[in-house]
């Protein structure tokens, strides 16, 4: 009776585990800027993933190449600080557009949608175990959980669901209308996160229309561990 109660509790706990990580999205991030000749296509793929289940397609639009002769409209310093991190951890010799970071640990060329493709498989292969969250008025609570070597980062990324079109009038896309999807208007490091329970105050949206995603993400390797999708 013993083993029985013993065996059903590690059955129970695989389920639990197993049933966490379907929940948790493949978080893809883009890399690209609107004064990037070779974007389109990238975006192009973000628009097609942002429907996809499963999977969290975000743009973050880098400031690097505005002196091209355009300043991209979306763009932050933050967000080429953020690629330049990853750029670090992934061991790159320089950052470059359009650019996939997929989980966090992987990349690949935007203008490669099959080599996309298989890593973002190959990270669903992989599951997560993330913590409990919750999001309420303001304050958000991450329950305890296995801390990754080197602890994790709480990320907040706000971002705009809906197509943005521009129309850009100087530098190598001149005359041409850029459209990116789910291009993201905020990001802030709440704080750390060691495996045990903390809450962190979270700042208000700048915009009633953005839509509000936790990471939870490994501070070393990068990997995404948790995602908290809000409204």
């Amino acid at each position: 009776m013993h083993k029985a109660v013993l065996a059903f509790a590690g059955l129970a706990a695989l389920a639990w585990a197993s049933a966490a990580a379907a929940r948790t999205p493949v978080v893809v991030e883009l890399y690209t800027a609107q004064g990037c000749s070779s974007c389109a296509a990238a975006d192009r793929l973000v628009d097609q993933l942002a429907d996809r289940k499963g999977v969290l397609p975000l743009t973050f639009s880098v400031d690097y190449w505005d002196y091209l002769g355009w300043s991209d409209t979306f763009a932050r310093p933050e967000f080429t600080t953020r690629q330049r991190a990853y750029m670090q951890k992934l061991g790159m010799r320089e950052v470059y557009t359009p650019q996939l970071i997929i989980d966090g640990r992987l990349q690949a060329s935007g203008a490669s949608p099959a080599k996309a493709e298989a890593l973002i498989r190959q990270a669903q292969r992989a599951g997560h175990n993330p913590p409990d969250m919750t999001l309420r008025r303001g304050r958000l609570a991450v329950g305890s959980g296995r801390i990754p070597s080197g602890g994790a980062e709480v990320w907040l990324v706000r971002y705009d669901p809906d197509d943005q079109a521009v129309l850009v009038k100087r530098g190598e896309n001149r005359g041409q209308t850029v459209t990116q999807r789910n291009v993201v208007r905020q990001l802030v490091q709440l704080g750390t996160w060691r495996g045990r329970s903390k809450l962190y105050a979270v700042p208000a949206a700048p915009s009633a229309d953005l839509k509000t995603v936790i990471l939870v993400q490994a501070t070393r390797s990068g990997r995404i561990i948790g995602v908290l999708q809000g409204s």
